[in-house]
């Protein structure tokens, strides 16, 4: 079993940022891709940014300048560092991983969802 838990949304001002979390937990052998996707009300589920594990990186153009991906890979955790947020990135962000467990599986896993709120 993995399981991924995000942390480090809230609410925040127009121009403000904020940082997510993510923590991939259970039995992991490694992790290929870590990534994240939100998905405002309303609309389709929409990638933001992954991080593959030789750190090659991706981003939606909508957020390129002002979004950062990052991972600590001993501790199995990425992480989003978001500036200059604007009203329309409000949105529950999702965690995704690829990664193979223990027992020499191959699985995609998404977590719960962390709400992030951008408003004055």
């Amino acid at each position: 079993q993995v399981q991924l838990v995000e942390s480090g949304g809230g609410l925040v001002q127009p121009g403000g940022s904020l940082r997510l979390s993510c923590a991939a937990s259970g039995s992991i052998f490694s992790i290929y891709t870590m990534g994240w996707h939100r998905q405002a009300p309303g609309k389709q589920r929409e990638l933001v940014a992954t991080m593959h594990s030789s750190s090659i990186t991706n981003y939606a153009n909508s957020v390129k300048g002002r979004f950062t991906i990052s991972r600590d890979n001993p501790k199995n955790t990425v992480y989003l560092q978001m500036i200059s947020l604007r009203p329309e990135d409000a949105a529950v962000y999702y965690c995704n991983a690829v990664v193979s467990t223990s027992s020499n599986r191959r699985l995609e896993v998404w977590g719960q969802g962390t709400l992030v709120t951008v408003s004055s």
